[in-house]
This record gives structure tokens, C-alpha cells and sequence, in this order.
């Protein structure tokens, strides 16, 4: 009799370890933000892996433009974690960050690794010609933007009308200021939008095609560096004060969160603070992702196979 009851209790016991367990693991739950650059998806996707494969975590992850809409996101815990934030992109960072002068409701947990650089590019065939392609050079003397009102004519489109077209920041929500930094300067250009990062470089390729006038914004690490052969022009040097009437500064990418889930998820933190990759490390794999066409996170878990030894050195 009491070995039928101890087996009764035992099962019982088994049955009611064995759901407290599932609910500890449907509690490792954690949603991320899939921004709208492919870059910051890199970064997160890498995140997810150590998090799904080797953490007994599971990543939901939603669709969100970079901005104002994923910082709330975060402060509000909808989302967990943001995986790479420009700060030159971001000045709503000083209404979040203490050490930008915010409220602390958002805290910075460690660098992405991913170092940006951004700024408005020609093609070098304008300023030097191609005779491969039998380009002559129709800006010469383009070196920085002083000169752009003199060659507006060559920038003109139908949504410029009179003015130079510059093909700005695709995306209204990373506060690129395009408009206002050209009208300030005294640089008489549209900053068109495009709507998306897809369509962006299609219009910058598509021009480089046919051999065409275009000055376009573009940043660093990526692979149209590599696709086209691109020349900056000068900006005024970056001031704080003066933005956005200067270039951009360098850089330093960052993940955050708030501060209830860097108490309450020390793992998570940890990874975040180990995590790292190089602008070359992601660009390879953004190459293969936006030019060859590839699968996400086919192209992911390709780069975490062969780099086991970078990845491993991730975990808590």
C-alpha cells in the first residue's frame, strides 16, 4: 500500500515539477525589434542565436522603424533590448539617457562594436570622369557642399523642380535632418525620401547604371562602398550646437534597455555586454543578405557556424 502511494505522490510530484518547469521556460520569453536597416537586424539576429540555441531563451521578434517609436517601445518594456543605436541619429536620446540629460528611463548597456560613418556621396565618375564608360566629368571642381549650387542643374528631377535632388535619408524616422541641413546651409537641393533602405539603393544603383548625375546619403559599414565607386563631399565638421548644419560624427553604436530589465535579466545583460562585432563582420554578411539575395537568418547561422570561437566568448 505505501509503495502504491509513494509511487502516487512521486508522479504527483514528477507532473507538478515538470509544469513548473514549462513555466519557468515560457516565462524566458523576450521580444526584440526587427529595425528597418539591415545592419541592426544583423546585430540582433547574432544576439538571438547565443539567446535561442544556447540560453533556453525564445526572441519575438516585431517590425519597427528605428526612432522615436522603438525608444518608447523599449521604456515601456514592449520591447526588451535594442540592439544598435546611432546616437548622431537619435538626439531624442537626451529626453531618455541620463548622460545625455534624459530622465533615465532608458540605460545603455554596451557597445554594439559596429562603428557608423555617414555623409552624402557622388559618383567619382563626375568629378573625374570614366573612359571605360566614356563619361566625361561634369563636376570637376565638386569638392564639398559650397560647390553644389553651381552643378544644381545636373541634380535636377521632376520632384527637385528648379532645385538639385539630393537622395537623402530613406527613412523619416532617423532624423536625418536632410531638409533642414541643406536650407540652413544655403544649399539650394530637395532631400528626397524614398521610403525605404531597398528602394534607396536601387535608385543610387539604377543611376550608377546609366552613367547619371546623383549625390546620395549613405553610411558605413556597407556593402554599396564596395558596389560603387563613391567620393564624399565635404560637410561642415560635426558640432553638437550646430546640428544639423554639420556631418555626421563617428558612430559608436550601443544597446539599451530599461532599467526594470538590467535588474531583473542579469543573463540577458550579460550577453549584451559581451556580445560584439566589427563593421566587417557585419558587412560581409549584410552583402550576402541585400545583394546575393540570401535568407536572413540562412546567412546568420552560416556566419555562427564557422565563427564558434568569436560567439562562445558571448556567453554568460
Amino acid at each position: 500500500m505505501s509503495v502504491k502511494f509513494n509511487a502516487a505522490l512521486a508522479a504527483t510530484l514528477l507532473a507538478f515539477s515538470l509544469g513548473a518547469t514549462s513555466t519557468v521556460q515560457a516565462a524566458k520569453r523576450l521580444t526584440v525589434a526587427d529595425l528597418d536597416w539591415t545592419g541592426a537586424v544583423v546585430t540582433c539576429r547574432t544576439i538571438q542565436y547565443v539567446l535561442e540555441n544556447e540560453m533556453d531563451y525564445k526572441v519575438k521578434t516585431v517590425n519597427m522603424p528605428g526612432g522615436p517609436g522603438a525608444f518608447e517601445a523599449v521604456r515601456s518594456g514592449d520591447v526588451d533590448y535594442y540592439c544598435e543605436m546611432w546616437p548622431s541619429y537619435n538626439p531624442i536620446k537626451s529626453e531618455y539617457f541620463k548622460e545625455y540629460g534624459g530622465d533615465g528611463s532608458l540605460v545603455a548597456v554596451a557597445e554594439s562594436g559596429i562603428v557608423g560613418f555617414s555623409g552624402y556621396f557622388v559618383p567619382r565618375y563626375m568629378i573625374e570622369g570614366d573612359a571605360a564608360r566614356g563619361i566625361p566629368a561634369s563636376t570637376p571642381n565638386l569638392k564639398t557642399y559650397k560647390d553644389l549650387n553651381q552643378y544644381k542643374h545636373m541634380f535636377k528631377s521632376l520632384e527637385s523642380g528648379d532645385r538639385g535632388n539630393l537622395i537623402g535619408c530613406p527613412i523619416s524616422a532617423w532624423l536625418c535632418e536632410d531638409q533642414q541641413r541643406m536650407d540652413t546651409l544655403g544649399v539650394d537641393f530637395y532631400a528626397q525620401a524614398l521610403g525605404s533602405e531597398t528602394a534607396h539603393w536601387a535608385e543610387m544603383q539604377a543611376k550608377y547604371k546609366r552613367g547619371e548625375p546623383f549625390i546620395a546619403y549613405a553610411w558605413s559599414p556597407h556593402w554599396i562602398h564596395a558596389a560603387l565607386d563613391l567620393v564624399e563631399i565635404e560637410l561642415p565638421p560635426h558640432s553638437d550646437a550646430k546640428w544639423p548644419a554639420t556631418t555626421w560624427p563617428k558612430d559608436v553604436t550601443i544597446k539599451f534597455t530599461n532599467p526594470d530589465f538590467l535588474q531583473e535579466n542579469p543573463d540577458v545583460v550579460k550577453l549584451l555586454q559581451n556580445h560584439r562585432l566589427t563593421n566587417d563582420q557585419q558587412a560581409g554578411m549584410i552583402y550576402e543578405i541585400d545583394v546575393k539575395k540570401r535568407d536572413m537568418d540562412e546567412v546568420v547561422d552560416e556566419w555562427m557556424a564557422a565563427n564558434e570561437t568569436v560567439w562562445r566568448k558571448w556567453i554568460p
